[in-house]
């Protein structure tokens, strides 16, 4: 086994997991940016701001639940180093349209631009996780996942910060050049050819009957079931969170959007340390033996925030900046709730992903991450849109996380059975 440190000066490895970080960044830089901007500069009230924010979310995921078994069979049928290229330049075309939407602070053009994204990464996503098993070892798969995700929600962080700091006029000019870096690195990821079960596969480009044929043809594997099942609701749960995040910091906290960028910086640090502490413990054994105990953690601080933010008393007019809200004793509180929600998360997602890549044939896995996928966005979709119906019926922030708490009983409960399944 390559050391996990290792893998990063292999260009088996290397180019793949810069541009997937790229891809990323670019992501919640161009996402941050029009959540800020409508946030603090088009939008005023919070109705509004809490269904602008509900709406990227779910906008950004819908194509991942029309196109994902397109993305899968794709990515299987042909070389899947050429497709990242071909993919790389569409997120130029793209970031062009968005950059005119920013400037323009035109909505409608912005929301083309997020779907449109949303749309480029769907076919990312099932070759960043499928070419893996090709590049790596056996005994490899967990260590590369692992970086991944970390790689993954550092640049969230990085994206994060630029779009929540850096002004939209300025950000449109930053937003471009990462895509065009994003392409020059794709360049280098080797070959990965399609398996030669997979040669020749019958493309079907019907979305929703080749959707239903993967996800059917999946999901009739039980331990299949349990762990795109798990992983489905965790990422319903962040999708809560990560809708919330905005409203939460201004309307509640009383915090400007400084505030904001901290929380999902600290999210996202979290989430890439409880994917590298998940990785060691393991020691590149993909087992989900860790899974429930984490999620059942990750679940006890979503309470202690929902205490902490129900009895939060902001009696100022004006918004807090950082200084001021690290200043308050509740506020580090807050902080340390967030870290141990995200580093929990890490560690009961990770080695779900890698059971995914290495549980099925090889020529397989594009199509197995593609259902996984197709999933997880209904899961998604429906949380935010359930998470609109109930902020107009009423639904309070802290509602909403005591909601997510018992969301958490439930991943702990199937990664139980996942567990006592596989392993």
């Amino acid at each position: 086994m390559t050391g996990s440190f290792a893998l990063m000066k292999q260009r088996r490895f290397l180019p793949l997991f810069v541009t997937q970080f790229l891809n990323a960044f670019n992501d919640n830089f161009y996402k941050m940016a029009v959540v800020m901007l409508a946030t603090y500069a088009i939008y005023t009230s919070p109705t509004d701001v809490a269904w602008f924010n509900a709406l990227v979310g779910g906008l950004f995921i819908l194509p991942f639940f029309l196109f994902s078994a397109l993305a899968g069979q794709l990515a299987d049928s042909n070389d899947k180093a050429a497709m990242i290229r071909i993919i790389k330049t569409a997120e130029i075309l793209i970031m062009l349209v968005g950059g005119v939407g920013i400037w323009l602070h035109n909505v409608p053009l912005m929301l083309v631009a997020l779907f449109s994204m949303g749309m480029h990464s769907t076919f990312f996503g099932p070759i960043k996780y499928a070419i893996l098993p090709q590049h790596l070892k056996e005994d490899e798969v967990l260590s590369g996942t692992g970086w991944v995700e970390a790689g993954t929600y550092i640049a969230i962080l990085g994206g994060t910060i630029a779009g929540g700091l850096i002004h939209p006029k300025i950000a449109i000019f930053g937003i471009f050049a990462v895509a065009i870096i994003g392409r020059i690195t794709a360049s280098y990821v080797p070959p990965a050819p399609p398996e030669k079960e997979a040669e020749g596969l019958v493309i079907d480009r019907n979305v929703f009957r080749s959707s239903w044929q993967i996800v059917n043809g999946t999901m009739h594997i039980p331990r299949l079931f349990l762990a795109i099942v798990s992983i489905s609701f965790f990422w319903a749960i962040a999708a809560i969170l990560a809708a919330q995040f905005p409203p939460l910091v201004k309307d509640t906290l009383g915090a400007d959007n400084t505030v904001a960028t901290v929380f999902t910086a600290v999210f996202s640090v979290g989430v890439a340390i409880g994917s590298i502490i998940v990785n060691r413990l393991l020691k590149g054994h993909v087992s989900a033996r860790y899974s429930p105990g984490s999620v059942i953690v990750m679940g006890l601080f979503v309470l202690d925030l929902w205490w902490v933010v129900g009895s939060w008393q902001h009696a100022d007019a004006s918004l807090m900046n950082w200084r001021e809200f690290l200043s308050i004793r509740t506020g580090d509180r807050i902080i340390f709730d967030l870290l141990g929600i995200a580093i929990a998360g890490g560690m009961f997602v990770v080695p779900l992903y890698a059971f995914l890549t290495t549980t099925v044939a090889k020529s397989q896995t594009a199509r197995t991450v593609a259902a996984n996928n197709i999933v997880n966005s209904g899961f998604m979709v429906a949380a935010t849109l359930l998470l609109g119906v109930l902020i107009a019926l009423g639904l309070t922030i802290d509602d909403t996380l005591l909601m997510v708490a018992v969301m958490c009983l439930v991943s702990a409960w199937l990664a139980w059975k996942l567990h006592k399944a596989c392993d």
